[in-house]
């Protein structure tokens, strides 16, 4: 019956594509799930006219969607809806200022839990993803993108999947049934990977200082880039930790296969690594691919606080761009602009937080643009990602400032002492002119 039913919906790209009308507001699937069969289709409908206004939800685009539908020849036809800014929003944002003309993205703030309710109640009618092959009972795995994927797939009328066996299938709370998809396409492509970037000495220095504060386990959460992945690199004499986290990196991989990670310890998902969605190498998805020790669960579970806090000894790690004197983070604009978004920073933050035993920690260089600019400033540049009420442990390669339960002027000191040493005259004398220090 389902191969049957298999056989009924699928279909070229083009004519999948057709089935989505102007107006449409469609999810794209998060990072490497966008479908490249299926995104070039639609931007050749739109390019000939054959569809308009069509709304685009979506996190972190990547080439893929670069290369069809958020080309800037599109910009009207299709609208993007972003909710992480990449370099390519950065690039259409900037084509557009330069030709005088109006910003085509359209940026919806929010944290990264609430999206698959902002979907649902943005009126999202179609979902378009990558997916693994399906299963003998019917059941496609979202593999390496369960996050809103899986969510959006329970109310989206028109479902719209592209077929790759080169997606990884994944177990937990991950999968779609062949009875509720309008479209398949079939198409083997490689699946984009993620380079794992060389750390810089100020990142080995900073995982150093939080390796120090993780203790046999604990259960993880790391962000993206050098930084978090020098941190996995410097908890190779740990034992029993544990993984929830909302992206799998190679890195902590790395500390599954070296038995850094057992998971035997944890208090919540006994035995079982825990993650949203995935960007990694070739060797990462291979680790994925049947792996029962692996469980992939939509976001608005995965990033919840309160089911973060249920893993006792949890240790979140993110990376910001700025913090003030009193410890609020900006880690999503940059320069004036928005750069990225808050992503799931904030849900982590305050669900390691109160778990018991738990520690929150925000990491970043102690400057930018090559040592001239500080990351410690008396007030942000941009908008607050991370409150100061919620800030706990902020750690530079200068050493690590305990903020939770501290004064504005105990907070201040502290945040001065892992200031680079070239800025904290400065950065006190404006301390004491904002009235945190006598």
């Amino acid at each position: 019956m389902s191969n049957d039913l298999y056989q009924q919906r699928l279909m070229s790209a083009a004519e999948a594509a057709a089935l989505i009308p102007s107006g449409a507001r469609v999810a794209m699937g998060l990072g490497f799930s966008q479908p490249p069969a299926l995104l070039a289709a639609l931007a050749d409908r739109a390019r000939a006219g054959q569809v308009d206004d069509v709304r685009l939800y979506y996190l972190l685009s990547t080439g893929i969607a670069g290369q069809t539908v958020l080309a800037d020849e599109l910009m009207g036809r299709i609208r993007p809806m972003s909710l992480f800014h990449s370099a390519l929003e950065r690039g259409l944002e900037a084509q557009a200022r330069a030709a005088g003309r109006p910003n085509p993205v359209t940026f919806i703030p929010t944290g990264f839990q609430q999206v698959p309710r902002l979907m649902r109640e943005a009126g999202v009618d179609t979902l378009v993803c990558t997916v693994s092959p399906m299963d003998a009972d019917g059941f496609f795995s979202f593999g390496i993108n369960t996050d809103y994927n899986r969510p959006v797939s329970d109310h989206a009328g028109r479902i719209i999947l592209e077929v790759n066996p080169a997606m990884p299938r994944v177990f937990g709370d991950c999968t779609v049934h062949v009875s509720r998809v309008a479209a398949v396409v079939e198409n083997q492509a490689p699946l984009p990977e993620l380079p794992v970037a060389p750390p810089a000495p100020n990142d080995i220095a900073i995982g150093g200082l939080i390796a120090d504060m993780i203790d046999d386990g604990s259960t993880l959460q790391m962000g993206i880039g050098a930084l978090p992945n020098a941190v996995c690199a410097a908890l190779g004499g740990r034992r029993d930790l544990g993984l929830h986290t909302e992206m799998l990196t190679p890195g902590l991989v790395q500390l599954m296969q070296d038995g850094v990670i057992t998971n035997a310890r944890k208090t919540l998902h006994p035995g079982k690594g825990v993650f949203s969605f995935c960007m990694g190498t070739r060797a990462t998805y291979d680790f994925l691919d049947g792996n029962r020790d692996m469980e992939a669960h939509p976001v608005d579970y995965v990033n919840d606080p309160a089911v973060i806090a249920r893993n006792d000894r949890m240790v979140s790690v993110n990376a910001t761009l700025q913090v003030d004197l009193t410890g609020a983070c900006c880690s999503e604009h940059l320069n004036g602009r928005q750069f990225t978004a808050s992503g799931g920073q904030l849900d982590f933050v305050r669900g390691a937080y109160a778990s018991a035993g738990g520690r929150s920690i925000i990491a970043c260089h102690s400057t930018a643009a090559k040592g001239t600019v500080s990351r410690v400033v008396a007030r942000l540049d941009g908008p607050v990602t991370v409150p100061r009420n919620d800030v706990h442990i902020v750690v530079t390669e200068h050493g690590r400032a305990e903020l939770k339960g501290k004064s504005d002027a105990e907070r201040a000191r502290a945040l001065v002492a892992i200031a680079d040493p070239r800025f904290r005259e400065a950065l006190e004398r404006s301390a004491r002119e904002a009235g945190l220090l006598d």
